[in-house]
């Protein structure tokens, strides 16, 4: 068994892509240290740990994951390191679950927390993401209620109690807060700070490119007249969802150039529920890399979704077409029925034939 494993358990939006890329991308390197990346890719991690937390939608494809990660686990004599923000709000039973596996490992939780004036637009735009239908303003308003919308918000970014949790099972000693260092800051200043928490050292790990990129908010205005068609229907099956987030938004929506940001201006209800959890980390004892006040909500420079002209809209779609247009030119099958005989070189054959007339 590894002699200590380090769970990185997010939270979600908080730099956790680019940790995750930079991760795997240096597996190697890390393991010439003597830290093993459980999994060939990160997408192993992602279903083990789908599988540990029971989540009933992966079972067909998480199924036996996580005893495939722990046999590895168990023949590492280092440092494990797992990676995946769906542990941080699992439930104290299922952390329990979690850690027992590990038995024998000295077990270590790393938390990377954002502020949340920049978590609000990025999560407004992951559940758009997930086929979502959510409006703007009717999302924020949502916030500070009891209602689904911010249930879901605040089980993924609930700080206090989700550090509070790990700490119960874990200890203080063993639990680290990684603040995400403010707008601005060079992306591999937060890559220093994770492996200072984490105990691993990352000075020649080779660097790679913020991950996630945001939408722009024409095009996530886009995404979500795309949902809100779809579910004329029914619900957004899974297949969809798949398709939306990583299909459309992630590999064409994100590449959209030219438009403005979400913009969003904390309200006085986020500056004090910032505060709150910033007072619960603090009094949790847990360490801190980097500083509890990266965690004032930060105002984002942009446009109000609310007041985006129709005709930005539309030009966004044009540019999503035209792109999904480029990236299927070059698929045979592409807008041709399966029998059809393969065009000529040229214009297509009904129009260079002039025998008929009428």
């Amino acid at each position: 068994m590894s002699q200590r494993v380090v769970l990185h358990v997010g939270l979600m939006k908080s730099g956790t892509s680019y940790l995750q890329e930079r991760l795997f991308l240096n597996r190697d390197r890390l393991g010439d240290q003597g830290v093993l990346l459980p999994g060939t890719t990160w997408r192993d991690q992602v279903l083990a740990v789908q599988d540990v937390l029971g989540r009933q939608r992966a079972a067909r494809a998480s199924a036996g994951k996580w005893s495939d990660l722990l046999e590895q686990v168990s023949a590492h004599a280092g440092v494990s390191l797992v990676s995946m923000e769906f542990l941080g709000p699992a439930t104290p039973a299922r952390i329990a679950t979690v850690t027992e596996a590990f038995a024998g490992s000295t077990i270590e939780a790393v938390v990377t927390v954002r502020d949340l004036g920049r978590v609000v637009p990025a999560m407004w735009q992951e559940r758009l993401k997930n086929g979502g239908v959510p409006g703007w303003r009717e999302y924020v308003d949502s916030l500070p209620a009891r209602g689904e919308l911010a249930r879901w918000f605040w089980r993924q970014h609930g700080a206090g109690r989700i550090v509070q949790n790990w700490v119960a099972e874990l200890g203080a000693e063993r639990v680290t807060v990684v603040t995400v260092p403010p707008p601005g800051a060079d992306p591999g200043l937060l890559w220093s700070r994770f492996c200072e928490a984490a105990g691993i050292d990352g000075s020649s790990c080779l660097d790679v490119q913020p991950a996630n990129t945001s939408l722009d908010v024409a095009s996530a205005l886009l995404l979500r007249a795309i949902n809100l068609k779809l579910t004329e229907n029914g619900p957004i099956g899974h297949r969809h969802q798949l398709l939306l987030k990583f299909g459309l938004a992630k590999r064409t929506l994100a590449t959209n150039r030219g438009g403005c940001p979400i913009g969003f201006e904390p309200p006085p209800w986020l500056l004090d529920r910032a505060s709150e959890i910033r007072e619960k980390l603090a009094a949790s004892g847990v360490r801190v890399v980097g500083d509890l006040a990266d965690l004032v909500p930060a105002a984002v420079a942009g446009e109000d979704p609310d007041l985006v002209t129709p005709e930005a809209q539309l030009e966004a779609a044009v540019d999503t077409l035209a792109k999904l247009t480029t990236e299927y030119s070059d698929s045979r099958s592409w807008g041709r029925p399966a029998d059809e005989p393969d065009e000529p070189d040229g214009l297509p054959q009904s129009a260079t034939d002039t025998s008929e007339t009428s």
